[in-house]
């Protein structure tokens, strides 16, 4: 399929870490919204997601803050 000018591991190796990168982030920020919290913890978990996105996703997966906090 090269000559028609489709590469899978163009997939792999491009496309699916900037799908990660950028669209998990998106999605936790979403859910965080979704929580209705407020005040300092909101804005502690934002700057978290947006300033590390990676590592920001994975803890705000793991830890599953509620709304009280």
């Amino acid at each position: 399929m090269d000559a028609i000018g489709f590469n899978g591991s163009l997939l792999l190796v491009e496309v699916i870490p900037i799908a990660l990168i950028i669209g998990l982030p998106i999605i936790s920020l979403l859910d965080l919204a979704r929580k209705k919290m407020s005040g300092t913890p909101l804005a502690i978990w934002v700057l978290i997601i947006c300033a590390v996105p990676l590592l920001g996703w994975v803890a705000y997966w793991v830890v599953r803050p509620t709304a009280e906090g």
